[in-house]
């Protein structure tokens, strides 16, 4: 009896020493409970259209903070079911938990953890996970502070915000759409008890990864909630066997990827570093299903000028092992260094038999492609195909689902294409897409790519004609220069199909771009007085060419620099200036900035004569009615559509730049490393698809927009002219006797 005592005199003057040790010693050192007292999450810089879709987010820490008061109960109820059934009771230390726990661990039942919440939150804020004497006792000393400086309430809002739960995602409300897709609002009791399971462990009990561990923990849960009554028998039998589907992609889609990089950069370059802990909300000018019908195009139609021009072989090729395992080991290996691009997903041959192929996915399916699937391939499946394009056992090759949910054979493109859309009154943009696909190349070809404009700089060069006297019937003879001159000639252009008409209607001649009469064009109105003119829409003099090649395109500009040019035709003479930008607001939804662009061009911005936006705009429809864009008319069913092809020498980019019912949009396709795109192609077959494409879900069903006409413009003969002409010898009168034939 008296070991006993002493044992147990001894293990309170223990327990007095270590109480002694932890306020004397420890408690002076901790650190103060400003960071939970003051709570700044750090919250991502997240990305948004107009419409409030998500398409960028940018951070370390995904999370999103909802308070106490919007969590829901049955969220509440899973997460305390296996963590801290007593949390609400107990006063930090839950030393009935905890004895619980050590009979469980005595006896071999399910092991439970004693770490009540407050002190996983004494633990997370303030301290390391090292199992030490010091750091047990510093977080016991923490988790009464906490307990007598918050409320329970406080104390599980921190919880819930900060823990961590694994896919870079903090807090339970990042968790569920990160997992999801889904607010916590919109969370089953299924999936409610999966996230619940998750903090003990976020690596073993991670939905994504382990996906088994993870249902195990699941069960746990639903157990917990039944026993505490907070679900029913027919809660529980239902929600265990409801099947979860767990995301594998962002919560966001890719289509706004390269919009969501120039904001990042803009943001940044203010902000700084804190841009990414802020918590930062950015509302766009972009409008989410333009944005979508854009970047679906622009992929639709780079894959539709692919296939036109041929298979080239797969993407790589590796020796198969014999064994089992190490053959699945080297398809793993191949297919990480090889990843999915949207639905182009890469796929190891494991058998090429006849007219059967075998492949696997890095999902771990096993696929097979036949008939109509290998039609692409075919030329890679004969006997007489070079090493390079034959498809064999371990070739890595792209196959895409169809409709069908028949497997294709296809392949990553080397083209690329970009489009862009703006609103031709305000500038702001409404859709952006810089590239076939921004993880592959973050290039964004809209707003950096220069390249030779071709034809589309054509309607720049005739709206500087009507200021020195032409009109849309002025003839102009379509001719080489050579046959009507005797004068030796350095260049000598031709026309794309190097057939000439002889004299031709202005209007005409642009409809069916004739290079000929542009360049006379040029030449009669001199290459300085154009190449002044360019810049009132926003063209850099210096990047064009001071010769009559610039009636060609042979200048440089950008897809965006393109579309604000020819949004001043669209809007009546105004030249208006591309932002993307509408709000900035805080994490608390504080607005820190508001763009006050205004909807309409001010008077100040104008730059060319409402008369000749309205003429030159009159024979843009033209081209879109029987000219080179004509498809455009013809597949949108309007007639309000107004633009212009380009192709350059030797097809090296195509481009259609074109506006309806104030949407003024530009679409181009090229190599990086320019190249022929070939013989066969030109603007009209490159990038007037992805424009009409683009532009048909853009007007929706908007009804067809009616200019005013401006004064001083008569309609004469089926063409629209300035009834009068300003100019320094006085007024000149044009009518359809006047011709300029050289």
């Amino acid at each position: 009896m008296k070991w006993i005592l002493r044992l147990g005199a001894l293990a309170a003057l223990g327990i007095v020493a270590l109480m002694a040790y932890a306020a004397l010693v420890l408690a002076p050192g901790l650190p103060a409970l400003d960071a939970l007292t003051d709570y700044r999450p750090k919250m991502p810089l997240r990305i948004y259209t107009a419409d409030n879709v998500l398409i960028g987010e940018f951070g370390q820490e995904h999370r999103d903070f909802v308070s106490i008061a919007d969590t829901p109960a049955l969220m509440k109820n899973a997460l305390l079911s296996i963590e801290d059934a007593r949390f609400y009771s107990h006063s930090g230390v839950d030393f009935i938990g905890l004895a619980r726990a050590l009979v469980s661990d005595l006896t071999g039942g399910v092991k439970q953890g004693a770490s009540t919440i407050t002190m996983q939150v004494a633990r997370n804020f303030f301290l390391t996970q090292e199992r030490t004497l010091n750091r047990k006792l510093k977080e016991a000393i923490l988790t009464y502070r906490i307990e007598e400086a918050l409320t329970k309430d406080q104390i599980l809002e921190l919880y819930m915000n900060q823990i961590y739960l694994g896919q870079r995602s903090y807090g339970f409300a990042s968790a569920a759409r990160t997992y999801f897709g889904k607010s916590l609002q919109e969370l089953s009791i299924a999936q409610a008890a999966m996230l619940a399971g998750v903090p003990q462990n976020p690596v073993r009990h991670n939905p994504a990864v382990n996906p088994t561990r993870a249902k195990q923990r699941q069960m746990l849960v639903l157990k917990s909630m039944l026993r505490l009554d907070t679900i029913t028998q027919a809660q529980f039998d239902q929600a265990s066997k409801e099947p979860i589907r767990i995301n594998t992609s962002p919560s966001y889609g890719n289509h706004g990827a390269f919009v969501a990089e120039m904001v990042r950069q803009s943001i940044v370059a203010q902000y700084q570093d804190a841009a990414y802990t802020m918590g930062l909300k950015v509302v766009t000018t972009i409008k989410d299903a333009e944005q979508l019908a854009a970047y679906e195009s622009v992929r639709r139609n780079v894959l539709a000028y692919d296939q036109r021009h041929g298979y080239r072989g797969p993407e790589a090729f590796i020796d198969l092992p014999a064994g089992e395992d190490a053959r699945d080991d080297a398809i793993d290996a191949l297919l990480q260094k090889h990843p999915t691009n949207d639905d182009l997903l890469p796929a190891v041959v494991t058998e090429v038999a006849g007219k059967l192929i075998k492949a696997d996915l890095a999902s771990g399916e096993s696929i097979q492609i036949s008939g109509e699937g290998l039609g692409f391939a075919a030329s890679a499946l004969q006997a007489n195909a070079s090493k390079a394009l034959r498809i064999r056992p371990g070739a890595l090759i792209r196959v895409v689902q169809g409709r069908n949910m028949k497997w294709a054979v296809s392949q990553l493109p080397e083209v690329d294409a970009a489009y862009v859309s703006l609103d031709a009154q305000s500038g702001a943009y409404r859709a952006l897409v810089g590239g076939f696909d921004f993880r592959r190349k973050n290039f964004n070809h809209a707003t950096s790519a220069w390249r030779q404009p071709g034809s589309s700089i054509k309607p720049f060069i005739y709206s500087a004609a009507l200021e020195r006297g032409f009109a849309p019937a002025t003839l102009i003879n379509d001719v080489q220069l050579s046959a009507t001159t005797t004068e030796s000639l350095k260049w000598d252009p031709r026309n794309d199909d190097d057939k000439y008409v002889g004299p031709i209607r202005m209007q005409d001649a642009l409809a069916q771009s004739k290079n000929v009469v542009s360049v006379r064009i040029l030449k009669a109105i001199g290459v300085e007085y154009a190449r002044d003119f360019l810049s009132h829409f926003g063209f850099d003099a210096d990047k064009h060419p001071a010769n009559l090649t610039m009636a060609l395109g042979t200048g440089s500009v950008t897809p965006v620099q393109l579309a604000s040019a020819y949004g001043v035709f669209a809007n009546g003479g105004y030249r208006i200036t591309p932002w993307l930008v509408q709000r900035v607001l805080d994490a608390k939804g504080k607005v820190l900035f508001e763009s006050d662009r205004p909807a309409t061009p001010p008077e100040d911005t104008r730059v060319i004569d409402e008369r000749n936006a309205f003429v030159t705009d009159s024979m843009l429809r033209e081209v879109t009615r029987s000219g080179t864009g004509a498809m455009a008319s013809a597949r949108l069913q309007r007639q309000d559509l107004a633009g212009k092809t380009g192709t350059t020498s030797d097809a090296v980019d195509g481009w259609f730049a074109g506006y309806a019912s104030n949407i003024v949009s530009v679409a181009w396709m090229g190599y990086d490393e320019p190249r022929s795109l070939g013989t066969r192609e030109f603007g009209a077959t490159l990038a007037l698809p992805i424009w009409i494409d683009a532009m048909r879900t853009a007007l929706g069903s908007s009804a067809p927009m009616e200019r005013t006409v401006p004064e001083h413009v008569v309609f004469v003969d089926g063409r629209w002219n300035y009834s009068e002409f300003d100019s320094d010898a006085g007024v000149k009168t044009l009518g359809l006797d006047d011709v300029a034939v050289d």
